[in-house]
């Protein structure tokens, strides 16, 4: 099994005509990658990198001045782009109300696959960017120094800003590929994508079998196989973001320029802030259980957050919250400590109790976070209910079953 991860760093380049080489070829590079984009979205999504090769190499050469391998790179990263949007358009189904209602008088929704026929426009590149291959087009120098390929002959030297951790990476076990140049302010950053390969992940090693339940009250709520529960309160992330909220509603309504330039730094602001918080939950989860654990999450690809079932007042906060993201850094996480994330089947997870099999959504209580089995009594915290069930499919899971699921039946009725 292969693991990519990202590695950041700020960079320095030597001279001021050295910056404006790399903000030049950055720029070319990013009206590349529209140009590209442009020709994507006008031939039925064309993404084959040899037919795009042939048709768009020498036409990107000579129009923006890109060297060989940035005009591969160029389509290479339009191309990722395109699938990127794919892939979120493919986890957000447009949803709609069917105009029915079912027993309990409720809207009945349907949902319609997204594919990228749905897009109005062109994939659209706004910030300036540059990626360069490694041998090619960057290299590590001594003294902590890379030198990177701009559109000048001649390579520019810049000096890496504290690369505390790098030199991990030159051991030999990682493999070093692209890097990507951007500019944040007046700071320039280099991202370097880094591979190793660890042996597959075997179900018998597990020492561990951890169920999460993602929420927004508790943002995560982990049951394992010895009965301990570990919630992580949400309280304080709800806080920060109604503050962001109330923050936003201030600036849009003033509508001058100034306030549309803060509203921009305000939303980044935040998305720095939510990844950051996930970064920490996930590392917490990883370094709490260890090595050779089986975190189990729930397939949320789909499932629809129902607005119309929050407050207004509070409805961005409830159901905006960044739980793939989650799942991606757990699971990258979880794989460079021998461990391994699976998913299963979401089905009455929250409605089943863990003592009896008992499935009654009425058990439930929302507003006091409480479930209680009208059958058997059993009474507990709605979250640790989910982790459970959760948990109990992982070991499942371990023992055969590859999609455990719960279905309901007369006698969990």
């Amino acid at each position: 099994m292969d693991q990519s991860i990202v590695i950041k760093y700020q960079i320095k380049p030597k001279s001021h005509t050295d910056e404006k080489s790399l903000a030049q070829a950055m720029e070319q590079f990013r009206l590349a990658c529209n140009y590209i984009s442009q020709y994507i979205f006008e031939h039925d999504f064309e993404r084959s990198q040899t037919k795009l090769n042939n048709k768009l190499y020498h036409p990107i050469r000579d129009k923006f001045g890109l060297k060989a391998q940035m005009a591969q790179s160029a389509i290479r990263c339009t191309v990722a782009r395109y699938k990127t949007v794919k892939t979120q358009l493919a986890r957000h189904p447009f949803c709609y109300d069917t105009g029915k209602k079912d027993e309990n008088g409720k809207p009945i929704w349907k949902s319609i696959p997204r594919d990228l026929n749905w897009l109005g426009k062109p994939v659209f590149f706004h910030r300036p960017q540059l990626d360069l291959q490694r041998g090619r087009d960057w290299s590590y120098q001594k003294d902590n120094q890379i030198s990177l390929n701009t559109l000048q002959k001649k390579r520019i030297i810049a000096d890496l800003i504290e690369p505390k951790g790098f030199k991990q990476y030159l051991d030999g076990t990682w493999k070093l590929g692209l890097a990507k140049v951007l500019k944040v302010g007046q700071k320039w950053y280099l991202h370097i994508s880094a591979t190793k390969t660890f042996s597959d992940y075997q179900k018998g090693q597990s020492q561990h079998v951890v169920g999460i339940d993602r929420g927004l009250h508790f943002l995560t709520t982990s049951y394992d196989e010895k009965g301990q529960t570990a919630f992580y309160s949400g309280k304080k992330v709800m806080q920060i973001r109604r503050k962001y909220k109330r923050l936003r509603a201030q600036l849009q309504s003033k509508g001058t320029k100034s306030a549309k330039r803060k509203l921009k730094k305000i939303g980044q602001r935040e998305n720095r802030w939510m990844t950051d918080v996930n970064h920490q939950l996930s590392k917490t989860l990883v370094d709490k259980y260890g090595s050779n654990t089986l975190f189990v999450l729930e397939d949320l690809t789909g499932v629809r957050f129902a607005t119309e079932q929050h407050d207004k007042d509070y409805r961005y906060e409830d159901v905006s919250w960044a739980f793939y993201q989650l799942e991606q850094f757990l699971t990258y996480k979880a794989h460079l400590n021998h461990s391994e994330v699976v998913k299963v089947a979401a089905n009455y997870t929250s409605q089943r109790c863990p003592k009896c099999g008992r499935i009654n959504k009425a058990n439930r209580d929302h507003h006091k976070h409480l479930y209680t089995c009208d059958k058997c009594g059993y009474s507990t915290n709605d979250d640790r209910i989910g982790a459970i069930n959760i948990q109990l499919l992982g070991t499942r899971y371990i023992s055969g079953n590859d999609q455990p699921r719960f279905v309901k039946t007369t006698d969990s009725e």
